[in-house]
């Protein structure tokens, strides 16, 4: 599963897991303070906060020259452009200072980030590798507008982006100029639109209103690869090597620097 829909919300699995393992170092540091200490929850809240600053800081770092063309896209964290290295190194640094200069959190904030930890690793490790060796590329046909047929199947052997999105999803339609472009920069993969739950006519109508110009556009009435890839919400897009395999994924709007970070899972070597 990629993602979850509740109402109005979506959230993907990655995210979801992270959540609670902050939710369940809150509980434990809460439980441990009660036994002697202080409660750890302010420094944790610092930590997680500082943590994601410097993993949004350390990407747009990485891809300075995508973010300075448009520097207000260095603001907008939708595009999940956070560098895990530089995140962990912020937060790691923080945790230190707080367990040198405030010994009495020594002990209720260790248990926290130990348990935090703990979980985040059980859960998302493993769940990453499952999904990796059992979401492959799948033997399903779908239509595109004008009518062909079209395996993804005969797609194997190559890199593959699978975008699913609809016309009425705004962020679909903020990202699709991005996409375009990448078909041109990157002619080795290959990139698939498949749209949900719209006929023909809709979807011709929507590309040529918006002026872009995509060489694989599929029709997926029935959400076949939604239930494929287990993905909830739009949009979601998918990143598949040479193998077949997933490798990546992500939900919700991509930017040109989240794209290009995502494609390195996946070019050629």
């Amino acid at each position: 599963m990629q993602s979850l829909a509740l109402g109005p919300f979506a959230l993907s699995v990655d995210h979801l897991l992270i959540l609670i393992a902050v939710a369940v170092a809150l509980f434990a540091g809460w439980i441990s303070s009660r036994r002697g200490g202080r409660n750890p929850e302010p420094a944790l809240l610092t930590i997680v906060l500082l943590g994601l600053l410097g993993a949004r800081l350390g990407f747009v770092a990485r891809f300075s020259t995508d973010y300075l063309a448009d520097p207000v896209q260095i603001i907008d964290i939708r595009d999940g452009g956070f560098w895990w290295v530089s995140g962990l190194a912020t937060g790691a640094l923080c945790a230190l200072l707080y367990l040198w200069r405030q010994p009495d959190l020594r002990r209720s904030l260790s248990i926290a980030l130990i348990t935090g930890g703990i979980v985040w690793g059980s859960t998302a490790v493993p769940l990453a590798q499952i999904q990796s060796s059992t979401r492959t590329l799948p033997d399903m046909a779908l239509m595109t507008p004008t009518g062909e047929t079209v395996n993804l199947r005969d797609f194997s052997g190559q890199p593959v982006v699978l975008n699913v999105w609809a016309s009425w999803c705004p962020p679909c339609v903020r990202e699709m100029p991005v996409l375009e472009q990448a078909q041109h920069d990157y002619p080795e993969i290959n990139f698939l639109f498949a749209n949900l739950g719209e006929d023909s006519y809709t979807v011709e109508a929507f590309l040529d209103t918006l002026g872009v110009e995509l060489e694989h556009v599929l029709l997926d009435q029935q959400n076949l690869i939604g239930e494929h890839y287990g993905a909830r919400a739009l949009p979601t897009t998918l990143f598949i090597g040479i193998d077949g395999q997933l490798q990546d994924s992500h939900l919700g709007e991509l930017s040109v620097a989240s794209l290009k970070d995502r494609l390195a899972s996946i070019q050629p070597d």
